[in-house]
């Protein structure tokens, strides 16, 4: 593959994968990830800080998109519903393709601690972005901060279901499903 090719974040993403999956992260060097990609170590670090970050490209995206989702709910949403239109903007990010590519990254994911770790802190910036947007918007941080961290776990919960899943629908349907029982359970626990 000539090195001029477009898509470098692209093929070093499928690269890293690969490479993870055959001979496992901690044996795998960023040297072996940009050659596989047909590119140099040095664009590898020109776009990346390290091999870790290849696999969590497009975070500052997430963040962006669910803060957008939340100042663009219609005026008036009730606060559950300004959560759902941040949660389900997360989802318009993720096209069939991305359900392969999840089933791969959870064995990656799951094989180092490194990146355990790395997924956890990606999970908390989503969750405190969320919280941020939502408290600006309603005005009560307590309430967006357990609405964050609802939102949140649907999405992961929705998500790790739909790779898990045979089906071939959209994300934001079984994201939406899980948000419309986390709302029930929610209702239900301010019942008692």
């Amino acid at each position: 593959m000539a090195r001029w090719e477009p898509d470098a974040r692209g093929r070093l993403l499928d690269a890293a994968v690969e490479l993870f999956a055959e001979r496992g992260y901690d044996a795998t060097t960023a040297a072996q990830i940009a050659e596989r990609a047909g590119l140099t170590k040095t664009t590898l670090f020109r776009h990346f800080a390290d091999k870790r970050e290849i696999l969590f490209q497009g975070q500052e995206n997430l963040v962006a998109v669910a803060r957008d989702g939340v100042e663009r709910a219609a005026a008036g949403s009730a606060p559950f519903d300004v959560l759902r239109a941040g949660v389900l903007a997360l989802c318009a990010m993720h096209g069939a393709d991305r359900r392969e590519l999840g089933r791969r990254l959870d064995a990656i994911l799951a094989s180092s601690t490194e990146l355990t770790e790395r997924a956890v802190f990606k999970r908390a910036t989503i969750t405190a972005a969320l919280h941020e947007a939502l408290a600006a918007r309603l005005g009560d941080t307590r309430r967006a901060a357990v609405l964050a961290d609802v939102g949140v776990r649907a999405y992961y919960d929705g998500f790790a279901a739909w790779v898990a899943g045979p089906g071939d629908g959209p994300l934001a349907d079984v994201v939406g499903t899980e948000l419309d029982a986390y709302a029930v359970a929610l209702e239900a626990a301010a019942l008692n």
